[in-house]
């Protein structure tokens, strides 16, 4: 059974329709500026209770807390989580060059902040590889590793100590970066790094980390490269000094590599079946600490091991604030990174879970997170993919497991981390590889990418690329560039289609897809989809130029005629009534009649549905048109206009060159009153029948 519809009303201008319709005008503002200011500043307990709840969300779901429902899936997720976070907290530090303590570090305070200020319930933050990556990059410019150096020196201990302070500079500078950002509202800037961007940009920062672990696994003592190319110059030193491979690390790495991939894997396709993953990491450095402890690796086949890691809290300690010019540039792209992918992974998780977080409170969160911890001697964090899945997947409910996973790591830090001295640096690389199996699986996305936008394909695969040769944060910067020109071409190359009706209803559809569709005799409807600016205004007067056929030599003929027709009609007017002829530009009930066929194009009306803005640029374009159609004797008529489109059209004047009763609501009323103009000039009803 079908149903119709029937409508029957008048025609609406866009000022009939506002009279009609709109709201009276706003009381002007005679309120003195210090007066609307004294009301925003002033606060009341509950605006000041609000606003606690609003910066500290501890404040505002803690009392709401499900005790019996939530807390046992919270403690396991934290205690599952915190557990992975003592391998890979170590191993990321590595990433970072610099001391495997400043990770366990790094995995504590920042947990416990974002458990205070963040609002993504089943987010877990930390050491990240790609941030820690490109973090190590930095300190490898600032305080490059030398080759020959002995370990155990007190050269070598200073320049930890420096490695540590930049790391951490890098970390503060991040944080109030974050925090400005925060003040000045601009959450939104995370839109930039679009899904392809951050999925291309991890997946190819996988490989940076890879390539650059190849020498602890392979027991290698190799200065590490940084700048464009240094994917390639890290693999050609590896390559080039294989013949001085320890074989007893090597044997470590193929080991654990032979455990760690295996059981991940199995934690990743019966998930749904374990209550809590296998915690492989860290029963693989228990267990390399104590074979490599029994068997003196390290004096017997020098295998590279940890060290000594303190026990206990570390001393506050400013960071390395006089380095902040020199790490300015790499820590904006750090903190990009640091907060797109945090914000991408709680939007997933709340979407999945219904609930909303908000991306400005993120940005307070993570800003004051690195902030303060980078006063710990921390270097910067961000939300994990790897543990933020385990704590979700493990029963997580909200941001209390944090508490849980700050206290598996705290009990490391002041008990158990000395006894990690013998672990094998080799283990941590391979935890590090192995974490990024995420990352490298991103490339079964790319065939249902091509599936649903190429443009997009085309994004992810220029960034991937260019990640990959050139760096990671100059291969990010291409990225976002190539991503947003893209985004102009697209607005540049809009589509200019000729609509047409269906019959017996006011819709309209481009004809070229909708063959049932029919243009109305006489009236060219035109349709743009993008905005008029300075960036596409050529394009889209080539569009209405062909469409409509106003070439110059057809103006210059067309205008001829029309003056001929006016010459006519004022030397008739001598011999009849003046009421007979009004070529006035004013007149409502004629056009002016051409000597060419009744098929030739009377009147343009162009539907601004999907005109979402005009510039300057855009508005003198629309004049002259209407001009050119003036010339050759067809009138404008425009529909669907946005007020922010109207605004701008007519403030440049446009006014001044058609009639302001020939804007409509909708393409269907312009049609009615041209069809009505036409056919019954002398019986206007002024309604709309379908």
């Amino acid at each position: 059974m079908s149903a119709s519809v029937a409508v029957y009303r008048n025609i609406y201008t866009e000022d009939r329709f506002k009279q009609s319709y709109g709201t009276g005008d706003k009381k002007s503002g005679n309120e003195r500026i210090w007066d609307k200011l004294a009301k925003h500043c002033r606060c009341s307990q509950p605006t000041f209770l609000h606003l606690l709840r609003e910066r500290v969300p501890i404040f505002n779901w803690l009392p709401k807390y499900r005790l019996r429902k939530w807390i046992l899936g919270d403690t396991i997720a934290g205690i599952t989580v915190g557990i992975l976070h003592i391998p890979q907290g170590m191993a990321f530090a590595l990433l970072t060059s610099v001391a495997p303590i400043y990770g366990l570090y790094t995995s504590f305070f920042p947990v416990v902040l974002y458990m205070i200020f963040g609002t993504g319930r089943h987010i877990s933050t930390g050491t990240f590889a790609v941030v820690s990556l490109m973090t190590g990059s930095v300190v490898e410019q600032l305080v490059p590793t030398p080759v020959d150096l002995n370990s155990s020196s007190a050269e070598m201990a200073d320049i930890e100590v420096q490695r540590i302070g930049v790391a951490s500079a890098v970390a503060f500078l991040s944080g109030i970066m974050m925090i400005c950002m925060f003040s000045l509202q601009l959450g939104f800037l995370s839109t930039y790094l679009s899904e392809p961007i951050v999925k291309a940009f991890t997946s190819a920062a996988a490989f940076h980390v890879t390539i650059s672990q190849l020498q602890s696994m392979l027991g290698l003592r190799l200065p590490r490269h940084t700048g464009p190319f240094s994917l390639f110059k890290t693999l050609a030193s590896v390559l080039e000094n294989l013949p001085h491979t320890n074989l007893a690390e090597l044997l470590i790495s193929v080991v654990c590599l032979a455990v760690l991939v295996p059981i991940k894997e199995v934690n990743t396709r019966f998930r749904q079946r374990l209550r809590t993953p296998i915690p492989v990491e860290i029963l693989t450095v228990i267990i390399a600490t104590g074979v490599a402890y029994g068997s003196s690796l390290d004096s017997r086949y020098e295998v590279q091991i940890v060290g000594h890691i303190p026990a206990g809290f570390p001393q506050p300690r400013m960071p390395a604030l006089q380095t902040l010019p020199e790490v300015a540039g790499d820590t904006v792209a750090i903190t990009f990174v640091g907060y797109a992918v945090s914000v991408s992974l709680a939007m997933i998780y709340a979407d999945k879970h219904g609930y909303s977080i908000h991306p400005n409170q993120e940005l307070l969160a993570h800003g004051i997170s690195n902030t303060v911890s980078s006063l710990f001697t921390c270097f910067p964090s961000s939300a994990t993919l790897a543990t933020t899945n385990i704590l979700e997947s493990a029963g997580g409910f909200t941001q209390l497991s944090g508490l849980f996973t700050s206290l598996v790591v705290l009990v490391v830090l002041l008990l158990i981390g000395p006894l990690f001295y013998f672990l094998p640096k080799a283990v941590l690389a391979c935890i590090n590889v192995t974490s990024l199996r995420q990352m490298f699986l991103q490339f079964r996305d790319l065939p249902d990418l091509w599936r649903v936008s190429k443009m997009d394909f085309v994004v992810w695969l220029v960034t991937w690329l260019s990640v990959v040769v050139l760096n990671v944060d100059l291969g990010l910067a291409i990225g976002v560039v190539f991503s947003m020109m893209t985004v102009i071409c697209r607005t540049q190359r809009a589509d200019c289609s000729v609509l047409g009706r269906a019959s017996n209803t006011e819709i309209y559809r481009p004809i070229e897809n909708h063959s049932k569709c029919y243009e109305i005799p006489g009236v060219k409807i035109l349709t743009y989809n993008g905005p008029i600016y300075y960036g596409n205004r050529s394009f889209f007067r080539e569009a209405v130029t062909r469409l409509l056929g106003l070439t110059p030599e057809r103006i210059r003929s067309r205008e001829k005629i029309r003056k001929e027709q006016e010459r006519r009609e004022r030397e008739a007017i001598t011999t009849v009534d003046a009421g007979v002829a009004n070529t006035s530009f004013s007149s409502e009930n004629e056009f002016i009649k051409s000597e060419t066929s009744t098929s030739e194009i009377q009147a343009v009306l162009i539907d601004c549905s999907s005109v979402i803005f005009v510039d300057v640029a855009g508005a003198r374009l629309f004049i002259q048109v209407c001009i050119e159609c003036q010339k050759v004797g067809v009138r404008i008529y425009l529909s669907n206009c946005n007020e922010s489109v109207l605004k701008i059209l007519t403030s440049s004047g446009l006014m001044n060159y058609m009639n302001p009763q020939h804007i409509f609501v909708t393409v269907h009323d312009a049609v009615v009153y041209i069809q009505q103009q036409k056919e019954k000039p002398t019986e206007n009803t002024n309604t709309v029948w379908v």
